[in-house]
C-alpha cells in the first residue's frame, strides 16, 4: 500500500495577515486537515538551510530534512490571494528552483516532520553543551518545556502556529541568560532581494513568476527596509491597487 503522502498531488495556498503561507485545500483530504496548516516558502527555506549549516559538525542528518517536506512549485494564481502549487520531484536541498515545502504531518507524533523536529532539538542541544559551559549539562527536555509554553500562549491567544516559527525556535534557541556569538542572522541577508521567483518553463507559471503579488522586488523592498522578513509577499489590498 503507498503512503498516504505520496497520494497528495497538489494544494492551494493563501497568503496570511502574518505574510506566511496557508494550506486552504488539497488533493488528498482523506488523510490531510487543512486546518491550521501551514507551507514553507522558498525564501523560508533558504533561511532554515542556513540555520543548520552549523549543526552540521554536530551530526547532523540531511536526509531527516529532506524527508521532513513534500516539494511543491507554483502551477496557477487562482486569484484573490490564491495560489495552486502543484507538487514535484525536486529535492527542496538540492536544487536551484525556488519550491514550497509542505511538512509531513500525516502523523504528527511519528512521521518525518516529528522525526525532524526531533532530530534538530538533539542537535542544538548537543551544540549548545558544547559551546556553553553549563554548571550542569542542558537537556532536550528543558529545551522542549520551554517551548511548549511558548506555543500553550499563542493557543491560548488564538493565534496558530506557523511550522517554520515552530522550527526557528529550535535553531536558534539560547537558553535564558546566555548568548551565542554570531548566533543571530543579519538583517541584511533577510532582505535580499529573489530576482526570479520562481524560474518555470510553463509561460502561464513564468507570468505569474513576474507578478507583483508573487514575487519581492527592489520597490517592494524598499518600503519594507525596516522590517524582517516573515515569509511572504506584499498584502493583497497593495496588489490590488497595482492591478
Amino acid at each position: 500500500m503507498p503512503k498516504s503522502t505520496n497520494l497528495i498531488e497538489w494544494c492551494t495556498v493563501r497568503i496570511g495577515e502574518d505574510l506566511n503561507w496557508w494550506v486552504t485545500e488539497v488533493s488528498d483530504d482523506v488523510h490531510w486537515d487543512v486546518d491550521g496548516l501551514s507551507i514553507i516558502d522558498p525564501r523560508q527555506i533558504s533561511h532554515m538551510i542556513d540555520l543548520v549549516e552549523p549543526l552540521r559538525g554536530y551530526s547532523f542528518d540531511q536526509d531527516t530534512m529532506d524527508r521532513a517536506f513534500i516539494p511543491f512549485k507554483i502551477q496557477k494564481d487562482l486569484g484573490e490571494g490564491l495560489v495552486r502549487l502543484q507538487r514535484t520531484n525536486e529535492s527542496l536541498l538540492d536544487t536551484e528552483e525556488s519550491l514550497f515545502g509542505l511538512p509531513d504531518v500525516i502523523d504528527d507524533e511519528n512521521g518525518p516532520y516529528a522525526d525532524f523536529l526531533n532530530h534538530i532539538s538533539k542537535i542544538r542541544v548537543r551544540m549548545l553543551n558544547d559551546i556553553i559551559d553549563f554548571e550542569q549539562p542542558f537537556t532536550v527536555d528543558e529545551l522542549e518545556d520551554e517551548l511548549r509554553e511558548e506555543e500553550n500562549n499563542s493557543f491560548i491567544e488564538g493565534r496558530a502556529v506557523h511550522m517554520f516559527d515552530e522550527i526557528t525556535r529550535i535553531l536558534d534557541y539560547v537558553p535564558t541568560g546566555w548568548e551565542l556569538e554570531g548566533d543571530e542572522t543579519d538583517e541584511d541577508e533577510k532582505d535580499e532581494v529573489i530576482d526570479d521567483y520562481p524560474d518555470i518553463d510553463d509561460e502561464e507559471a513564468k507570468k505569474i513568476s513576474e507578478s507583483e503579488n508573487l514575487r519581492w522586488d527592489e520597490d517592494e523592498e524598499e518600503e519594507t527596509k525596516d522590517e524582517a522578513y516573515q515569509g511572504g509577499p506584499p498584502d493583497e489590498e497593495e496588489a490590488e491597487e497595482k492591478d
